[in-house]
């Protein structure tokens, strides 16, 4: 009883300094869609809670920034509804939820710019056939030929699992991939050198991180874990290196299944990523 009183004093403590000493404050979207309106990826939609529980078990960034959040949800997401509340906004971080929410996520962010270019950590590309309504699957091939973004302006990090079809689409398309194979092999500071040499050409930089981007070892609570992916160090590392870049305006963070993972280890290394964000 008297721990979590004390407890209660540490973080409203924590608030108070907060609001005091500090006043730039990061937008912390919860959109809790399931499936992309497919039925695989169940779970996780309890993914945005489970992140900001999470949280408040990081005081500083490893740069020493306090972050200070303001939260808002979408309640029942649907494509309209995201769009809807993403639109008015400059700066934030979108909380999944599966990747089919980027589709919506990103048509905002970039109805407000004119040359926006998106990064996606993935261990998949994310590039099959488009349906209707778009899912985790082919949301980034359907922002290609929905011409909301440039094949040009689309930069794939960390895949290592990919369908003939996608392989297709990323050569016809001449999409920049660099997946693991080539990571390992030329190793992340050349890579992350090439990625933020093209990104600094885009009016406005968006950052979609899918979970399994990094190695089941490290991240088994995900809809899809996949391995020989990114240790968690890495991806941190090209985070903070990406986070340099001035055009940087927006990210978000997807596929986190809680009922999925181990010791909450993935739930941590999200909120670890939305802590050094900030």
């Amino acid at each position: 009883m008297f721990l979590a009183y004390l407890w209660n004093i540490i973080q409203l403590t924590r608030r108070f300094l907060n609001r005091l000493f500090f006043t730039l404050v990061m937008k912390i979207i919860k959109i809790p869609v399931s499936a992309g309106w497919l039925k695989k990826t169940t779970g996780v939609e309890k993914g945005p809670d489970k992140i900001i529980k999470h949280l408040e078990d990081f005081w500083f960034s490893e740069t020493g920034v306090l972050p200070v959040y303001s939260f808002d949800e979408v309640k029942a997401p649907t494509q309209k509804s995201v769009f809807e509340k993403i639109k008015p906004l400059n700066e934030f971080i979108a909380l999944g939820g599966d990747h089919s929410m980027t589709y919506s996520v990103f048509k905002a962010f970039a109805s407000n710019h004119k040359n926006p270019g998106i990064i996606v950590f993935d261990a998949h590309p994310d590039l099959m056939p488009t349906t209707e309504p778009v899912n985790h699957e082919n949301y980034l091939r359907s922002l290609i030929e929905h011409d909301v973004v440039k094949p040009k302006n689309v930069i794939l990090a960390g895949i290592r699992n990919s369908d003939p079809d996608e392989i297709k689409f990323l050569k016809e398309n001449k999409i920049k991939n660099f997946p693991m194979s080539l990571i390992s092999e030329e190793g992340k500071e050349a890579i992350c050198d090439t990625i933020m040499s093209a990104a600094k050409n885009f009016d406005a930089l968006y950052l979609s991180i899918d979970l399994d981007a990094v190695d089941a070892a490290f991240a088994p609570g995900v809809a899809y874990p996949e391995v020989g992916g990114l240790t968690s160090r890495e991806l941190l590392y090209f985070l903070h290196r990406l986070k340099k870049l001035k055009n940087l305006k927006a990210a978000d963070i997807v596929e986190l299944n809680p009922d999925k993972d181990s010791n909450n280890i993935t739930a941590l290394l999200a909120a670890k990523l939305v802590v050094e964000l900030c």
